[in-house]
């Protein structure tokens, strides 16, 4: 591979990067606005319980799609390295992998807005095919 198709991986994974602080942006505006709205000082937020409890579903649904970041798109960070480390870097795998940052922000996008559940899971059951065909690959190849 040549350096450059080779470092590409990066630019999608630094995407995903960026979403996830994006959203945790999000959270915070919304939560502060929502807390400053209602007289809710931060006392009463002193657990993650307390704060569910206080808040709105506006509010709170910025945080359940931070979390959800941070469970499969994991294995993706790591992957990505891998191939990076491994020099097993191709257009392929950097389409792929651009592909997966795609169908995770149509995902954060459904989740933080008008959240319906069945879009939000259509974007995230192809964003994990997408996953499970960048983990098979990487298989296949590294053997």
């Amino acid at each position: 591979m040549t350096e450059q198709v080779n470092n590409n991986i990066f630019f999608p994974l630094l995407a995903m990067l960026c979403l996830t602080m994006a959203v945790w942006c999000l959270l915070l505006f919304r939560r502060l606005g929502a807390a400053r709205a209602n007289g809710i000082g931060p006392s009463r937020l002193s657990t993650p319980k307390k704060v569910q409890d206080l808040l709105s579903e506006y509010a709170m649904t910025p945080a359940y799609n931070l979390a959800n970041l941070f469970e499969l798109p994991v294995l993706f960070y790591v992957l990505c390295f891998y191939l990076h480390l491994n020099d097993m870097v191709d257009g392929l795998f950097v389409l792929l992998a651009w592909a997966y940052f795609g169908l995770r922000l149509i995902h954060s996008i459904i989740h933080c807005s008008y959240n319906a559940v069945m879009h939000r899971f259509l974007a995230y059951l192809l964003s994990s095919c997408v996953l499970i065909i960048l983990l098979l690959r990487t298989l296949v190849l590294s053997f």
